[in-house]
């Protein structure tokens, strides 16, 4: 079996229905070999992380169907990613609430990174994590995640390439208070 993310548009669900997702997708795809590991849910889609034979993924889309239309595919796979394109890429996937794809592009670029750098993106990919937590209505998770955002982001510069991390920093203090997780863009 491979593995896949799958986004349904999403035109109903609130990260509160991520786990009867899971199970009406589990349902839906009952008599054929497939695994549904976990649902997240975002404003414009729902994301599916599941597993299946490649040649049995069109089958697959078509059951879940009355969850959403396919907005995209991807097969999951281990991949070097260049430090550049990573950055780009988790950036993209950040901003379009795809958390844990964002999570995998910075950990591809923290594994080309030392020191001081190597700190910043954890921070990234921390604060990615507690949004994908918050996706699967595990607010808690993602609050506690937080702190060590926080303490990973220390006092790193102030700009990362094209990212913000003053403005990350100010946006965990807020969500921090306010103990809410509140999505924004990088």
């Amino acid at each position: 079996m491979a593995r896949f993310m799958l986004h349904l548009k999403n035109e109903k669900f609130s990260p509160s229905d991520s786990k009867d997702l899971v199970y009406k997708a589990r349902d839906l795809c009952s008599n054929m070999n497939a695994s549904v590991r976990v649902a997240r849910v975002a404003s414009k889609f729902v994301e599916f992380d599941i597993e299946v034979e490649p040649e049995n993924l069109d089958l697959l889309i078509d059951k879940l169907s009355p969850i959403g239309v396919l907005d995209n595919a991807r097969h999951i796979v281990e991949e070097k990613i260049v430090k550049d394109t990573g950055i780009k890429d988790g950036i993209f996937y950040f901003n379009n609430e795809r958390f844990w794809e964002c999570h995998e592009a910075f950990e591809g670029v923290w594994k080309e990174c030392s020191g001081r750098e190597k700190e910043l993106i954890q921070g990234i990919i921390l604060l990615a994590v507690a949004f994908a937590h918050s996706q699967k209505n595990d607010y808690l998770i993602g609050l506690g995640m937080l702190g060590r955002a926080m303490e990973k982001l220390g006092n790193s510069p102030s700009i990362y390439h094209n990212i913000d991390v003053d403005m990350i920093r100010s946006k965990i203090i807020e969500m921090q208070k306010s103990k809410t997780l509140t999505i924004f863009e990088i």
